[in-house]
Protein backbone atom coordinates (compact mmCIF):
# COMPACT_ATOMS: atom_id res chain seq x y z
CA UNK A 1 0.00 0.00 0.00
CA UNK A 2 2.73 2.34 1.00
CA UNK A 3 4.38 1.59 -2.22
CA UNK A 4 1.22 2.64 -4.48
CA UNK A 5 0.36 5.74 -2.59
CA UNK A 6 4.47 6.90 -3.01
CA UNK A 7 3.97 6.42 -7.16
CA UNK A 8 0.94 8.44 -6.76
CA UNK A 9 3.25 11.39 -4.94
CA UNK A 10 5.17 13.63 -7.30
CA UNK A 11 8.84 12.59 -7.63
CA UNK A 12 10.05 15.87 -5.48
CA UNK A 13 7.76 14.53 -2.57
CA UNK A 14 8.23 10.62 -2.92
CA UNK A 15 10.91 8.83 -0.53
CA UNK A 16 13.90 7.51 -2.03
CA UNK A 17 14.16 4.62 0.34
CA UNK A 18 14.92 1.27 -0.97
CA UNK A 19 12.48 -1.77 0.11
CA UNK A 20 13.89 -5.21 0.14
CA UNK A 21 11.16 -8.33 0.29
CA UNK A 22 12.38 -10.53 2.82
CA UNK A 23 11.69 -14.48 3.28
CA UNK A 24 12.29 -16.99 5.78
CA UNK A 25 13.06 -20.57 5.23
CA UNK A 26 12.82 -22.09 8.67
CA UNK A 27 12.29 -25.19 9.65
CA UNK A 28 13.18 -29.15 8.97
CA UNK A 29 12.21 -29.59 4.66
CA UNK A 30 9.81 -32.55 4.23
CA UNK A 31 7.47 -33.25 1.58
CA UNK A 32 3.85 -32.65 2.81
CA UNK A 33 3.79 -31.41 6.35
CA UNK A 34 0.78 -30.52 8.44
CA UNK A 35 -1.25 -27.43 10.60
CA UNK A 36 0.48 -29.29 14.05
CA UNK A 37 3.84 -29.54 12.33
CA UNK A 38 4.63 -26.96 9.45
CA UNK A 39 7.29 -28.01 7.44
CA UNK A 40 9.38 -26.25 4.34
CA UNK A 41 9.00 -27.76 0.70
CA UNK A 42 8.54 -26.16 -2.41
CA UNK A 43 4.67 -26.63 -2.11
CA UNK A 44 4.36 -24.53 1.09
CA UNK A 45 7.34 -21.89 0.24
CA UNK A 46 6.20 -21.53 -3.43
CA UNK A 47 3.82 -18.68 -3.04
CA UNK A 48 6.26 -16.61 -0.79
CA UNK A 49 9.24 -16.48 -3.24
CA UNK A 50 6.87 -15.83 -5.83
CA UNK A 51 5.53 -12.81 -4.03
CA UNK A 52 9.03 -11.36 -3.12
CA UNK A 53 10.35 -11.30 -6.24
CA UNK A 54 7.16 -9.82 -7.97
CA UNK A 55 7.70 -6.38 -5.63
CA UNK A 56 8.24 -4.03 -7.73
CA UNK A 57 11.02 -1.75 -7.83
CA UNK A 58 13.31 -4.19 -5.19
CA UNK A 59 16.30 -4.48 -6.25
CA UNK A 60 17.34 -7.40 -4.59
CA UNK A 61 15.58 -10.22 -2.57
CA UNK A 62 16.92 -11.00 1.19
CA UNK A 63 16.13 -15.12 2.50
CA UNK A 64 16.72 -15.52 6.00
CA UNK A 65 17.88 -19.51 6.18
CA UNK A 66 17.68 -21.61 8.73
CA UNK A 67 17.41 -25.31 8.37
CA UNK A 68 18.99 -28.41 9.48
CA UNK A 69 18.00 -29.87 6.16
CA UNK A 70 15.77 -33.15 5.48
CA UNK A 71 14.83 -34.15 2.14
CA UNK A 72 17.02 -33.69 -0.84
CA UNK A 73 14.55 -33.01 -3.00
CA UNK A 74 12.24 -30.63 -1.80
CA UNK A 75 15.64 -28.74 -1.38
CA UNK A 76 16.62 -28.70 -4.56
CA UNK A 77 13.22 -27.73 -5.60
CA UNK A 78 13.28 -24.53 -3.32
CA UNK A 79 16.66 -24.21 -4.85
CA UNK A 80 15.59 -23.83 -8.26
CA UNK A 81 12.37 -22.19 -8.02
CA UNK A 82 14.36 -19.16 -6.35
CA UNK A 83 17.42 -19.40 -9.21
CA UNK A 84 14.31 -19.46 -12.23
CA UNK A 85 12.73 -16.53 -10.43
CA UNK A 86 16.16 -14.59 -9.73
CA UNK A 87 16.86 -14.95 -13.60
CA UNK A 88 13.20 -14.75 -14.66
CA UNK A 89 12.47 -11.06 -12.77
CA UNK A 90 16.56 -9.98 -12.68
CA UNK A 91 16.81 -9.60 -9.09
CA UNK A 92 19.80 -10.45 -6.85
CA UNK A 93 19.84 -12.96 -4.18
CA UNK A 94 20.87 -12.53 -0.92
CA UNK A 95 21.13 -15.17 1.50
CA UNK A 96 21.74 -14.63 5.60
CA UNK A 97 22.09 -17.77 7.40
CA UNK A 98 21.07 -17.80 10.70
CA UNK A 99 21.67 -20.81 13.73
CA UNK A 100 22.17 -23.30 10.90
CA UNK A 101 22.13 -23.92 6.95
CA UNK A 102 23.21 -27.27 6.69
CA UNK A 103 22.77 -29.87 4.03
CA UNK A 104 19.74 -29.66 2.53
CA UNK A 105 19.42 -26.00 4.19
CA UNK A 106 23.10 -25.51 2.62
CA UNK A 107 21.56 -26.58 -0.57
CA UNK A 108 19.01 -23.60 -0.21
CA UNK A 109 21.28 -20.97 0.78
CA UNK A 110 23.68 -21.47 -2.20
CA UNK A 111 21.00 -20.33 -4.50
CA UNK A 112 21.80 -17.26 -2.88
CA UNK A 113 24.28 -14.71 -5.52
CA UNK A 114 26.05 -14.15 -1.98
CA UNK A 115 25.86 -15.83 1.21
CA UNK A 116 26.37 -14.03 4.60
CA UNK A 117 26.63 -15.99 7.62
CA UNK A 118 27.21 -15.05 11.59
CA UNK A 119 29.95 -16.26 12.93
CA UNK A 120 28.68 -18.76 14.95
CA UNK A 121 26.16 -20.19 12.46
CA UNK A 122 26.80 -23.68 11.23
CA UNK A 123 26.75 -24.16 7.38
CA UNK A 124 28.35 -27.36 5.23
CA UNK A 125 27.33 -30.31 6.14
CA UNK A 126 27.63 -31.62 2.46
CA UNK A 127 26.73 -35.16 2.63
CA UNK A 128 23.71 -37.75 2.40
CA UNK A 129 22.23 -39.51 5.38
CA UNK A 130 19.27 -42.05 5.85
CA UNK A 131 18.44 -43.11 9.25
CA UNK A 132 16.29 -45.81 10.94
CA UNK A 133 15.35 -48.10 13.31
CA UNK A 134 15.95 -52.23 13.03
CA UNK A 135 13.69 -54.44 15.37
CA UNK A 136 14.35 -58.03 14.59
CA UNK A 137 14.88 -59.56 18.46
CA UNK A 138 11.74 -57.49 18.90
CA UNK A 139 8.94 -59.61 17.50
CA UNK A 140 10.61 -62.54 19.29
CA UNK A 141 10.24 -61.77 22.46
CA UNK A 142 6.95 -60.65 22.45
CA UNK A 143 5.62 -63.48 19.97
CA UNK A 144 4.78 -62.08 17.29
CA UNK A 145 5.68 -63.62 13.82
CA UNK A 146 6.34 -61.68 11.18
CA UNK A 147 4.59 -62.25 7.39
CA UNK A 148 5.65 -60.62 4.44
CA UNK A 149 3.95 -61.40 1.21
CA UNK A 150 5.66 -59.91 -1.99
CA UNK A 151 5.27 -59.54 -5.38
CA UNK A 152 8.83 -58.48 -6.72
CA UNK A 153 12.15 -60.08 -4.64
CA UNK A 154 13.10 -56.65 -3.96
CA UNK A 155 9.65 -55.16 -2.09
CA UNK A 156 10.82 -55.60 0.95
CA UNK A 157 14.53 -54.32 1.08
CA UNK A 158 15.06 -53.04 4.53
CA UNK A 159 12.25 -54.45 6.63
CA UNK A 160 12.93 -53.12 9.40
CA UNK A 161 11.57 -56.08 11.19
CA UNK A 162 14.13 -58.43 9.69
CA UNK A 163 18.31 -58.44 9.81
CA UNK A 164 19.87 -56.07 7.53
CA UNK A 165 21.36 -57.50 4.34
CA UNK A 166 24.36 -57.05 2.75
CA UNK A 167 23.49 -56.33 -0.56
CA UNK A 168 20.51 -54.31 0.36
CA UNK A 169 22.86 -52.07 2.20
CA UNK A 170 25.27 -51.67 -0.50
CA UNK A 171 21.81 -50.78 -2.57
CA UNK A 172 21.09 -48.14 -0.49
CA UNK A 173 24.75 -46.90 -0.19
CA UNK A 174 24.38 -46.59 -4.57
CA UNK A 175 21.32 -44.26 -4.55
CA UNK A 176 23.07 -42.29 -1.87
CA UNK A 177 26.26 -41.83 -4.04
CA UNK A 178 24.14 -40.55 -6.55
CA UNK A 179 22.31 -38.30 -4.45
CA UNK A 180 25.51 -36.98 -3.25
CA UNK A 181 27.14 -36.58 -6.34
CA UNK A 182 24.31 -33.91 -7.10
CA UNK A 183 24.77 -32.10 -4.47
CA UNK A 184 28.61 -31.49 -5.20
CA UNK A 185 27.92 -30.90 -8.61
CA UNK A 186 24.90 -27.83 -7.67
CA UNK A 187 27.11 -26.50 -4.74
CA UNK A 188 30.55 -26.67 -7.26
CA UNK A 189 28.19 -25.02 -10.06
CA UNK A 190 27.26 -22.10 -7.71
CA UNK A 191 30.27 -21.55 -5.55
CA UNK A 192 32.52 -22.09 -8.10
CA UNK A 193 36.51 -20.77 -7.67
CA UNK A 194 35.30 -19.75 -4.03
CA UNK A 195 35.57 -23.15 -3.05
CA UNK A 196 38.94 -23.67 -1.39
CA UNK A 197 40.67 -26.88 -2.19
CA UNK A 198 39.88 -29.09 0.99
CA UNK A 199 39.51 -32.55 1.20
CA UNK A 200 36.66 -32.29 4.13
CA UNK A 201 34.87 -30.13 2.08
CA UNK A 202 32.04 -32.71 0.65
CA UNK A 203 32.37 -35.38 3.39
CA UNK A 204 29.35 -34.06 5.42
CA UNK A 205 31.45 -32.20 7.95
CA UNK A 206 29.90 -29.22 9.12
CA UNK A 207 31.86 -26.01 10.30
CA UNK A 208 30.90 -22.21 12.13
CA UNK A 209 30.33 -19.46 9.49
CA UNK A 210 33.76 -17.85 10.62
CA UNK A 211 35.07 -21.18 9.23
CA UNK A 212 32.87 -21.65 6.43
CA UNK A 213 34.07 -18.34 4.49
CA UNK A 214 38.04 -19.58 4.83
CA UNK A 215 36.36 -22.61 3.07
CA UNK A 216 34.52 -20.47 0.59
CA UNK A 217 31.22 -21.83 1.72
CA UNK A 218 30.19 -17.97 2.47
CA UNK A 219 30.85 -14.72 1.05
CA UNK A 220 30.29 -12.37 4.33
CA UNK A 221 30.60 -12.76 7.76
CA UNK A 222 27.31 -9.97 9.01
CA UNK A 223 23.77 -9.36 10.11
CA UNK A 224 20.73 -8.80 7.56
CA UNK A 225 19.49 -5.41 8.76
CA UNK A 226 23.22 -4.16 8.72
CA UNK A 227 24.45 -5.97 5.69
CA UNK A 228 20.89 -4.28 3.66
CA UNK A 229 21.21 -0.70 4.66
CA UNK A 230 25.26 -0.93 4.16
CA UNK A 231 24.46 -1.85 0.69
CA UNK A 232 21.49 0.05 -0.36
CA UNK A 233 21.55 3.40 2.15
CA UNK A 234 20.36 3.87 5.77
CA UNK A 235 17.17 4.04 4.85
CA UNK A 236 16.36 0.77 3.26
CA UNK A 237 13.01 -0.63 4.64
CA UNK A 238 12.82 -4.81 5.07
CA UNK A 239 9.52 -5.74 4.21
CA UNK A 240 8.94 -9.62 5.83
CA UNK A 241 6.98 -11.34 2.82
CA UNK A 242 4.27 -13.78 4.69
CA UNK A 243 2.41 -16.46 3.74
CA UNK A 244 -1.56 -15.24 3.40
CA UNK A 245 -4.01 -16.09 6.08
CA UNK A 246 -7.91 -16.06 5.96
CA UNK A 247 -10.09 -15.05 8.34
CA UNK A 248 -11.47 -18.65 9.12
CA UNK A 249 -7.90 -19.95 9.31
CA UNK A 250 -7.03 -17.21 11.52
CA UNK A 251 -9.94 -18.35 13.73
CA UNK A 252 -10.40 -22.04 13.31
CA UNK A 253 -6.85 -22.82 12.64
CA UNK A 254 -7.21 -26.70 11.24
CA UNK A 255 -10.22 -27.86 13.12
CA UNK A 256 -12.96 -26.39 10.84
CA UNK A 257 -14.99 -29.06 9.82
CA UNK A 258 -12.77 -31.88 10.35
CA UNK A 259 -13.77 -35.42 11.65
CA UNK A 260 -12.07 -36.65 14.94
CA UNK A 261 -10.29 -39.38 12.68
CA UNK A 262 -8.50 -36.34 10.72
CA UNK A 263 -7.61 -34.77 13.63
CA UNK A 264 -5.78 -38.10 15.08
CA UNK A 265 -3.97 -39.32 12.39
CA UNK A 266 -2.55 -35.18 12.12
CA UNK A 267 -1.81 -35.46 15.55
CA UNK A 268 -0.04 -38.80 15.34
CA UNK A 269 2.38 -37.35 12.20
CA UNK A 270 2.80 -34.67 13.84
CA UNK A 271 4.24 -36.30 16.70
CA UNK A 272 6.65 -38.70 14.11
CA UNK A 273 7.15 -35.59 12.24
CA UNK A 274 8.45 -33.28 15.45
CA UNK A 275 10.66 -36.64 16.49
CA UNK A 276 12.18 -37.15 13.24
CA UNK A 277 12.83 -32.63 12.79
CA UNK A 278 14.44 -33.01 16.59
CA UNK A 279 16.81 -35.15 15.52
CA UNK A 280 17.88 -33.31 12.23
CA UNK A 281 18.22 -29.89 14.71
CA UNK A 282 20.15 -32.34 17.26
CA UNK A 283 22.82 -33.20 14.96
CA UNK A 284 24.13 -29.79 15.12
CA UNK A 285 23.72 -29.30 19.05
CA UNK A 286 20.43 -27.03 18.63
Amino acid sequence: MRRFFNRLLPKSMRSDAVTIPVIRLHGAIMAGGGQLRPSLSLASTAGIIEKAFAYSGAPAVAISVNSPGGSPVQSRLIFKRIRDLSVEKKKKVLVFVEDVAASGGYMIAVAGDEIIADPSSIVGSIGVVSASFGFPELLKKIGVERRVHTAGKNKAVLDPFRPEKKEDIERLKALQLEVHETFIDLVKQRRGTKLKDDPDLFTGLFWTGKKGLELGLVDALGDMRQVLKDRYGPKTRLALVSPPRGFFARRLGFFGSRSAADLAADATHGVLDAAEERALWSRFGL
